[in-house]
């Protein structure tokens, strides 16, 4: 049915819809901000509210408490990230070695796009200490071990290929986000306040490590 001809309560019910989803995302916005530059702990809900312009009491009628809000931040993000992780590399017309070079370029771009949630994930993403207590961490953990399963498949592609080096492909999956991590989180994009922060490794030498570690000469 056509915009124009909904009933007028149907309309009233899209504008309402859309109305939160933009409330929504202005208060996941100004949390990611928040939690990114002060952490969980130290932030509070009223610093969220006042940054969004929003009243602290309407926080709850997005999110049941200041923890869910905090996941919620890790969902929307990991909502965005996996399904772009996927077409890097489901792309069958790219080889292994220019599938882990636009890995390398997605991954640096992605936490330069959102740098308050680099920081925010920097913080709070170290794979040895995720557990199952925390709902956040089961939250980080999912996402983590997809992201892990999908860079494994790739090094087992390239094995195949002869193109990337032998060894058990989890294993290299995860140094491989290990040297993705130690960059971005000295990553001036992402770590400083800087207007145009200098970059402390150019992106084409961390291709160069990349290539150094993980490719057959």
């Amino acid at each position: 049915m056509p915009r124009s001809t909904l009933p007028a309560a149907s309309r009233r019910e899209e504008r309402r819809l859309r109305q939160q989803d933009i409330g929504r995302s202005q208060l996941l916005d100004a949390a990611e901000e928040v939690f990114g530059r002060k952490g969980f702990h130290e932030a509070t809900l009223k610093e969220v509210a006042d940054l969004a312009e929003f009243a602290v009491g309407s926080v709850y009628s997005f999110f049941e408490n200041k923890d869910d809000l905090f996941r919620q931040i890790f969902v929307r993000r990991g909502a965005e990230f996996i399904p772009q992780l996927h077409a890097i590399l489901d792309d069958k017309s790219a080889s292994p070695v220019e599938q882990l070079h636009a890995l390398v370029d997605f991954e640096v771009g992605f936490f330069r796009a959102h740098p308050h949630f680099g920081r925010l994930y920097l913080r709070y993403s170290s794979a040895a200490y995720l557990s199952t207590d925390r709902e956040i961490d089961l939250v980080m953990k999912e996402r983590y071990e997809d992201a892990m399963q999908l860079q494994a498949a790739l090094f087992r592609r390239g094995q195949r290929a002869g193109v990337l080096c032998d060894g058990d492909p989890e294993v290299l999956a995860r140094l491989f986000s290990g040297i993705m991590s130690a960059y971005q989180a000295l990553d001036p994009a992402v770590v400083s306040d800087d207007v145009a922060p200098r970059e402390r490794l150019p992106l084409t030498d961390l291709h160069g490590i990349i290539d150094r570690t993980f490719v057959v000469p």
